[in-house]
């Protein structure tokens, strides 16, 4: 079994920083893409992030040139840094992840989603 474990949500100034963090935990044998998905009030759940296997990274057009995907020292962990923040970046962040585990082949797997909340 492998699980998603996201932190870091929460309520921030428009303009201001807030960093989110994914780990995977449980049998894991290896990871292949790591990344965010976000669904913000009356929207459909959207591909902010990801990451891949040779560190390349993907950002929606809505998030480039202000928030940063990172893997953390081990490639279980991804962070996404989310600068200048706006009223419109408010929604539920839930970390997802292409992963291996024992006894099993590659499955998505997908974090509970975190509350982030942008005041204006």
């Amino acid at each position: 079994q492998v699980q998603l474990m996201e932190s870091g949500g929460g309520l921030v100034q428009a303009g201001g920083s807030l960093t989110l963090s994914c780990t995977a935990s449980g049998s894991v044998t290896d990871v292949n893409v790591m990344g965010w998905y976000r669904q913000t009030p009356g929207s459909k759940r959207e591909l902010i992030a990801s990451l891949t296997p040779g560190d390349r990274k993907n950002y929606a057009e809505s998030v480039k040139g202000r928030f940063i995907l990172s893997r953390g020292d081990s490639k279980t962990t991804v962070s996404l840094q989310m600068n200048t923040l706006k009223s419109e970046d408010t929604g539920v962040y839930t970390c997802f992840g292409i992963i291996a585990s024992t006894g099993e082949s590659w499955g998505n797997y997908w974090g509970q989603g975190t509350q982030v909340t942008v005041s204006s």
